[in-house]
């Protein structure tokens, strides 16, 4: 029986990713070289390590992660600025699943000044979630199943009781291996590639009922 929700963050609550993709390109270009947009969907919900360094091994770019992605978030935070918005239903998929009597928790793979960010730009306040999980909490990200597994360990439930809200490929491979059902999205990536999810939908404003009845 359902008993927790457990959300990844980007692509599902807020459409973010056009604008992380951004300020990464920016920073590839301010050391001097040229990435593509595509270069980047293969790490789409890794964390930003394997975003920036999955796509700078591929072009064998030697960086310092941290210190890039330092500067990739300084990027993002001024781009994002008054531009970020909640995907379509997402609070008040939210709102339903605490009517319901739900524990919530937000399982993003990125830091914490990025998931600070995104919360602060879309107002929806941290306190809504009985529990949060970083990438900067477990140490192999998506699609290991490591965050899902701690999200419902501090919601004190089994993962058989939860249901994963994702939009990546690496997010329900994630999930799927954790133990939980998973409820996909199709915001970046299309049903086909989602298919190993128990339930696809094309927003949060029309999640079949069998998702979180069950």
């Amino acid at each position: 029986m359902i008993k927790g929700v457990l959300f990844d963050m980007d692509g599902v609550l807020v459409d973010s990713e056009q604008f992380i993709c951004k300020a990464a390109i920016s920073m590839f270009s301010e050391l001097g070289h040229k990435v593509n947009p595509e270069d980047f969907l293969p790490f789409v919900g890794m964390g930003e390590n394997r975003y920036i360094g999955g796509v700078a091994e591929r072009y064998g770019i030697k960086i310092e992660i941290e210190k890039v992605k330092a500067r990739t978030y300084e990027i993002y935070r001024h781009i994002v600025r008054g531009n970020l918005k909640p995907l379509p239903g997402a609070g008040d998929f939210i709102s339903k699943c605490r009517l319901k009597g739900f524990k919530l928790a937000l399982a993003t793979s990125a830091d914490k000044i990025k998931m600070d960010t995104n919360l602060n730009e879309i107002g929806l306040s941290d306190n809504i979630f009985h529990s949060i999980i970083t990438g900067l909490d477990v140490d192999k990200k998506k699609p290991f199943p490591d965050i899902y597994l701690a999200a419902a360990r501090t919601l004190g439930l089994a993962p058989e009781e939860c249901l994963v809200v994702e939009d990546a490929v690496s997010g329900i491979e994630a999930g799927k291996a954790a133990g939980c059902r998973c409820l996909a999205v199709t915001t970046s990536f299309d049903a086909a590639a989602l298919k190993d999810a128990d339930w696809i939908c094309g927003s949060l404003m029309n999640v079949p009922e069998a998702a979180i009845n069950w």
